[in-house]
Order: C-alpha cells, then structure tokens, then sequence
C-alpha cells in the first residue's frame, strides 16, 4: 500500500482502498469488509455481552492493551465498531465512537474538554437538552456557557477567556435554522487553541462535513437522518484518533452509555440509504418552501435554501442542499400554531426529524420547553414557530395537508 492508501497489486494494477471512494460508496462498503465475516454480505450482529480468551494470557494481555481484541461489549463490539469506522470515514475523521443516544455522545464530549470552574462558548441556539445540560454543568460544576450568534471575529475573540475550554455549535440551528460559518469560528479557535464541537445532526455527513471546514469534533444524533426509520435512539461522535481512544476509554467506559449492537446493526442499514433519502427530504423541502413563503397565515419561514435567507452565502459554502427541514411562524398567537397542528390529517405531530414521515411540532412547549422565556425570544423561538420536518411522501400531499391546516386558523 502506497502513501494515498491504494493497494497496488502484484500484476501491477491498481485498486482503489475505501478511503479513495466517494460518498456514495463509502456508505454502503466503508469499515466493513465480508471477508473479515464468513462471507456475510450484510454486517453481522454480535449480539453479545462478552468475549471468551483462548487462554489467561490472553485475557491478561488485552486488558494490558498489549494484544487487540474484543473483551466485553461496553469496551467494544465489531458491530459496533464497523458503524464506527464508517461514520469516521463519511465525515473525513480519524476515528468514531458510538453512544446510546445523542445527548449520551454530546454530554460525554463536553463531560471530556471540561472541568470545575471551566467555560464553554456556545452558539445562540441550541437543542433544548443540550440547553439544559449546561444548566446542569453551570449548577454542579461551575462551568459557565456564554451565548453568542458568532458572527464576527471579534464577537468571537471577545468572549474567549483563558479558562476556555471549547466552542459549541448547532448549525443549522435547532430550530430557527440560523447557520454558523464553520471556517469563521475555526479560524479563531485554532489560534487559542479550543476545540470546535458542531452537532451536525440536521445535515448528516452528506450535506455538511464540519472537519472538512476546520473543527476538531462532530456530533451527531444518528436517531435522526442518519438512523433515518425513526426506529432508533443513537448518537455518534467523530474526531482525532487520540481524543476519541481517550473518550472510550474514560468518560464512556465509565459512564457507560455505550450503543447496543443491534442499533449499530439498524444505523449501518439506514446509511446505505442516507445520500438518497436526503436528496428526496431535500427536493420536497424546497417545493414545501416555495409554498409556505406565498402563504397568506405565515408570517415568517426560515429555510437554508431560501435566497433570501440571511444566511443563505454560508449555506452555499459549506452545505450541499437546503436539507429537509423549515421553521415557519404563522400569524396569530400560541392558540393559532396549536390549532393548525391540532388540524393536520396525516402529518403526526412528533418531536423527532430525518424519519420517512413528514413530522411536525411547536418547539416552544415541545423540544425547548425547557428554556426560560427570556433565553427562548433571544434564540428566536417565539409562540408562534412551527418546525416542520419534511418527509418522503409526495410533496404534493404533504402541501395539501400543511394547506388545509393552515386555512383553519
């Protein structure tokens, strides 16, 4: 194997590793190899708690870290382990971990680069968990967290304190779809020295790669597009080799929120569909869009797509589409946005996103419900906001549904 990773043979061809493909490829093939499994075209579910050493020394040995193996699931699973390597690879890391659910992988990052009387930088807007995780942080440990829209270099550099520890950012932001320039806040942070952290669940390494922008870590809450069948609660985290061997081997071994090998399983089959199934979330979003910004009861719609967008030059450098989801608010009050839900036909009101069925919730009283009103207004989340995550149905009938809603206030 040459320096590019490419295998030449002995007849003198060349043949591509999996670290040369594109993205397409790399989601049906990357980390996994059926050879290493009796042939097995499909990734094999080692559904197992433990793993039997062929003698004591053995075990001593890999508990040494002398010897690779597997010990014990919590420590490591190949199935496990081949979801791992591929979201390292569709998101251009060095390595991947995997966790129970988002906030498992999100609170294990932060749990990692902090400690007592620390400080993070966060973007103005976040998901509402996240929200109060911090709050815990701030109650517990004295780590304090400054909002901020990171806008400007100097909105940056002046909040930077010498007990900063990282930059946490949502983009686009859940659920006002505000986005963040990626290479803006890496460019500062990399001078002092602190880890960017993005949560890149709303586009999937298929829209966005935050690593390829300059930040140092990439969650994600593989619940959503990634898991895409809304039939699994996960989450995924992808960096430096070095850092992600020290997160599994204390903040998750210890704490424990490790993924089950049966959702890895899941994860693995829905990537196989996720650039496909994004291109459609993406196409019936824009047809959505185009409705909902001519319609007479709504107000306001935010949209990364949209050209109007006030973000719209970030979303062209460093997003490939618009994605699936829009944030609309109607005209009226709270009463208002509870009646047009109350009034969908076959759109479920539902606080998840990414499924194949278009869902649709108030984040206010839902998914943020647990930020103070003053903190909420300054995020943008007002009474009135409607997040709608578009499915793969025909768009058609999604506007006919989101129509008639409308019409009922």
């Amino acid at each position: 194997m040459d320096s590019r990773g490419i295998i030449i043979t002995v007849k003198g061809e060349i043949k591509l590793t999996i670290h040369e493909k594109k993205f397409n490829t790399m989601v049906i093939h990357g980390g996994y190899d059926s050879k290493d499994h009796l042939g097995s075209l499909s990734t094999p579910l080692y559904q197992t708690s433990t793993f039997t050493f062929e003698t004591a020394e053995q075990g001593e040995k890999r508990f040494a870290g002398e010897e690779s193996g597997y010990i014990y699931s919590r420590l490591g699973n190949p199935t496990v382990r081949a979801l791992e390597e591929r979201i390292a690879l569709l998101e251009g890391g060095e390595a991947g971990l995997a966790f129970a659910s988002g906030m498992a992988a999100a609170s294990a990052i932060l749990f990692a680069l902090t400690k007592a009387n620390d400080h993070i930088i966060c973007s103005q807007g976040i998901y509402g968990c996240t929200f109060g995780l911090l709050n815990i942080m701030k109650e517990k440990y004295n780590i304090q967290t400054d909002f901020s829209h990171l806008e400007t270099e100097q909105e940056i550099k002046a909040l930077i304190k010498p007990e900063t520890r990282c930059i946490y950012i949502e983009t686009p932001i859940n659920p006002t779809m505000k986005l963040i320039d990626l290479e803006l806040v890496s460019k500062v942070a990399k001078v002092h020295n602190i880890p960017v952290v993005v949560d890149n669940t709303f586009c999937s390494p298929y829209l966005q790669q935050p690593l390829q922008k300059g930040c140092d870590i990439v969650i994600h809450s593989a619940t959503k597009y990634i898991g895409g069948h809304g039939d699994v609660v996960a989450g995924l985290v992808v960096g430096k080799k070095d850092f992600i061997s020290e997160v599994a081997m204390t903040t998750q071994k210890d704490i424990g929120g490790i993924m089950a090998p049966f959702d890895a399983w899941l994860l693995l089959r829905g990537l196989k569909t996720l650039p496909v199934r994004l291109d459609r979330h993406s196409s019936n979003a824009w047809n959505i869009f185009q409705k909902l910004k001519e319609h007479p009861k709504v107000a306001n719609i935010y949209y990364p797509g949209d050209p109007d967008h006030k973000d719209y030059h970030i979303m062209k450098k460093q997003m490939k589409q618009g994605g699936g989801l829009i944030s609309f608010e109607v005209k009226g009050s709270k009463r208002d946005a509870q009646q047009m839900l109350n009034a969908l036909s076959f759109i479920n009101i539902a606080v998840s996103l990414g499924d194949a069925e278009t869902l649709i919730q108030h984040p206010a009283t839902m998914t943020h419900a647990v930020v103070p009103e003053e903190s909420r207004l300054k995020m943008g989340i007002t009474d009135q906001l409607i997040r709608l995550s578009v499915g793969l149905e025909d768009w058609e009938d999604i506007w006919a549904d989101l129509n008639q809603a409308l019409e009922s206030i």
